[in-house]
């Protein structure tokens, strides 16, 4: 399985998603009382985020993994709209294909949040079909977003952009340029879908499309017999090659056409949040496929990447390290302390939840010394979870000189997270944490060193949230260039 993670993202390959674009938006707070006016919760505003979602959110996981990841799709011409498009760049997403339409919102789904439970959703939509003319600005934008791509995921949530003129030009395209179509579906309708080569539906998707009941109590020998039929149902619908079907805690059943093949068991420990997995599972399944990874494999690889992310708050991606530290089961191992800085953000929120006190500080930690060790302990001490903001190679060598660092970010981060006083490590590219600072926002800001707390990056953002700053001393006579001096002096002569 090694060899098969190492071939998941080889050669950076190119893929289109097509679908239905969402601005996700989050409202975290405190829930503490139950309001005068009426017998509802009041929720006391802590902090709000966006993230991408729907399509974008597959995009998202497939730019995270490392891919070159195209996005086609409408958006409205508004406020949300601009935001999602800032949110696609920041994610490495190439946007030229996305299209704006006027008179229409940009479709968002603001969840509100207190102490890690979801209180309410608001949904922001136009209900009404897309017409026919501007469904076509799809199709046009295609044979530009199709060069060159080593295949297409299109993410179907029913907002219109996937209609059944835009799926049979994709479907024609693919035939003449010998690429696979991936989708992961919604509705009651499948025939559009036709000549795909695999669809990802959830089990509730599977009973709507086909009319088989997969819900009701009965033998586990009944259900799966109930699963199969409804896959038989489903192959003379859609043509398909592969169904993975994902059963949510029983896991994920691959069918090819006539039987089923592989049953994979659902491999989350912790769920807080399934926002998203089916988007991951879709993103990882079409990746596998694309990369010529054998569809049982595949399916594997889209079962352990959906178990991690319910493990998160909110739209989340996943990383080829998470999926191998879940494939050897490991949990809470030093890979899993390696975060993007949205994840951890995210992340972070669910914590705070909990009561816990996020502390951060940030250095280059190049060849890693006793003095660092004992500085990660005491700023640890000072709350509940530590996060280690860590320069990137190239930030590294902007502020120490050609030569540094002496070893590169990846083992960096991997000797960071083997300290027990280590939560979290996060990369950051900029000569200062202070985007860093602003995104995590943490209770306690630590530095070390001779600074004064109105020296310290991030002081005024940091008091302004009600957090504080602690300036911690360094052990005196350790640091990297006095190491680096003692080797050069002492082997200079062998």
């Amino acid at each position: 399985m090694s060899e098969t993670l190492s071939r998941l993202v080889a050669g950076n390959p190119t893929i289109l998603v097509a679908g239905d674009l969402i601005l996700d938006r989050y409202v975290w707070g405190e829930v503490e009382r139950i309001s005068p006016e009426a017998p509802v919760q009041v929720l006391r505003w802590v902090s709000e985020n966006d993230a991408l979602g729907g399509a974008a959110n597959v995009a998202r996981n497939l730019a995270a993994l490392g891919c070159n990841v195209r996005l086609l799709g409408f958006i409205g011409d508004d406020g949300e709209g601009t935001r999602f498009e800032r949110l696609v760049e920041e994610a490495g997403i190439d946007g030229r294909y996305i299209r704006r339409l006027s008179g229409r919102p940009t479709v968002s789904k603001t969840r509100f949040i207190g102490r890690s439970q979801h209180v309410l959703r608001v949904d922001k939509e136009e209900n009404s079909p897309i017409p026919p003319q501007t469904q076509g600005m799809l199709l046009d934008a295609l044979p530009a977003a199709l060069e060159g791509v080593d295949g297409v995921i299109c993410s179907d949530y029913l907002k219109g952009a996937i209609s059944p003129i835009f799926m049979k030009g994709l479907i024609v395209s693919a035939k003449e340029r010998n690429f696979s179509i991936v989708v992961d579906t919604k509705g009651n309708d499948y025939s559009k879908y036709r000549g795909v080569r695999a669809i990802t539906p959830n089990l509730a998707e599977v009973s709507h499309a086909t009319g088989v009941e997969l819900n009701k109590a009965g033998t586990q020998e009944g259900k799966e017999h109930a699963i199969d039929k409804a896959a038989r149902i489903l192959f003379d619908q859609v043509g398909s090659e592969l169904i993975l079907i994902t059963r949510g805690p029983d896991g994920m059943t691959l069918f090819e056409r006539g039987r089923r093949i592989a049953h994979e068991a659902a491999r989350a420990l912790d769920v807080y949040d399934v926002t998203g997995a089916g988007d991951t599972a879709a993103a990882l399944f079409g990746l596998a496929l694309f990369q010529g990874i054998s569809p049982e494999e595949a399916a594997q690889v889209a079962n352990l990447g959906s178990g991690i992310v319910v493990g998160k708050v909110g739209t989340a991606t996943v990383t080829v390290a998470e999926i191998e530290s879940a494939l050897d089961g490991r949990r809470d191992g030093t890979t899993e302390k390696i975060f993007g800085t949205e994840e951890l953000a995210l992340h972070l929120q669910h914590e705070r939840g909990k009561g816990r006190k996020v502390i951060f500080t940030n250095g280059c930690f190049d060849l890693l010394h006793v003095g660092h060790i004992q500085y990660l302990q005491q700023a640890r001490m000072l709350g509940d979870l530590l996060v280690v903001g860590l320069n990137s190679d190239d930030s590294v060598r902007r502020i120490k000189g050609e030569g540094r660092p002496l070893i590169e970010e990846t083992q960096r981060g991997l000797l960071l997270g083997a300290l027990a006083c280590v939560d979290y490590v996060v990369f950051f590219p900029e000569d200062t944490p202070e985007n860093l600072i602003r995104a995590i926002r943490p209770d306690i800001l630590v530095k070390g060193g001779d600074y004064t707390p109105d020296e310290v990056v991030g002081k005024n953002l940091v008091e302004s949230l009600g957090g504080r700053v602690e300036v911690l001393p360094f052990v005196e006579g350790v640091s990297t260039t006095n190491i680096v001096n003692t080797i050069l002096e002492r082997y200079s002569g062998d």
